[in-house]
């Protein structure tokens, strides 16, 4: 007979998923609501909230919560707390986040504070939050970041950073947080189609937009490639939101999680070149995205 890894049950526990009017947060929050989790869905608008609310999903509570406002913080971790004042939070998806595409000579300082604003600061300032909740309900922490928390692609050097912080704020917290038996896990999509590619789009032609004419002339061809190619490959990626969050799940229920999950074969790639190749070969994998357009 097969061994058969046991699972918690989620029913009666909260877990709070931040990022959760679209895409991978959506998709994460329902999920889990399906399966029995009391879940929290942070959101920064209120149609959005109103929108979760009208699809009727049982076990599914939208509530305000902005990454970057610590007013909303504040106000999320009082009222999950007054809701749960004997068990407290099972769980923290840690999800909200932005995508700056562009090349870093036209990433301006304002533009990389808000990638790191919302994908680091903002993710640290929730986790701080909801520690003594955590404590509380014997919690656990789950990270999404991406395959670019491996290897930093060009025209997307800013958001690898981003991802990149993200992954070394998980290991500190993973390490620091062991003596409280809070695991810390950390989920790294590959590329997954969802509303963030609009998104990306419409941010990258801006970007190229504010940049000094003459810097954006030197890029513009190759860009705008890249950017065709990355959607893509996304839109033809057999990886899905549901993936995602199917793994998100698994970090949450099974007894020991693992310190990482991969969903997609680029984001396991990534991670085996950055531990196999010196950095002149994984330059070389790459250079083809940077190469003037004939």
């Amino acid at each position: 007979m097969p061994n058969r890894t046991p699972l918690l049950s989620p029913h009666g526990k909260a877990v709070v998923v931040t990022g959760a009017s679209s895409g991978l947060g959506e998709a994460c929050a329902r999920n889990l609501a399906r399966i029995g989790f009391q879940v929290y869905a942070g959101v920064r608008r209120t149609e959005d909230a109103e929108r979760l609310t009208a699809s009727g999903a049982a076990r599914l509570v939208p509530v305000i919560l902005d990454v970057t406002d610590e007013k909303t913080i504040a106000a999320a971790v009082d009222r999950i707390a007054e809701e749960n004042p004997e068990t407290g939070l099972f769980g923290l998806v840690n999800n909200a986040g932005i995508a700056v595409t562009a090349p870093l000579e036209c990433v301006s300082p304002e533009l990389l504070r808000r990638q790191l604003d919302i994908n680091v600061v903002g993710q640290l300032a929730v986790i701080q939050g909801f520690l003594p909740l955590l404590r509380t309900g014997a919690g656990r922490i789950v990270n999404i970041t991406s395959g670019l928390g491996n290897v930093a692609i060009p025209y997307l050097g800013a958001y690898a950073a981003a991802q990149f912080a993200k992954e070394g704020l998980s290991d500190a917290l993973r390490r620091e947080l062991a003596p409280f038996g809070i695991p810390v896990s950390v989920v790294q999509p590959g590329a997954v189609m969802t509303p963030i590619w609009d998104k990306m789009a419409l941010e990258a032609g801006r970007t190229l937009e504010d940049a000094p004419e003459a810097v954006a002339e030197l890029y513009r061809d190759t860009f705008l490639r890249f950017l065709e190619t990355n959607e893509h490959s996304a839109r033809t990626s057999a990886v899905t939101a549901d993936d995602v969050a199917r793994t998100v799940m698994r970090a949450l229920v099974v007894k020991r999680p693992r310190t990482r999950y991969g969903v997609g074969k680029d984001a396991t790639g990534g991670r085996l070149l950055a531990r196999l190749l010196p950095d002149r070969a994984i330059d070389k994998v790459f250079g083809g995205i940077v190469t003037a357009a004939s």
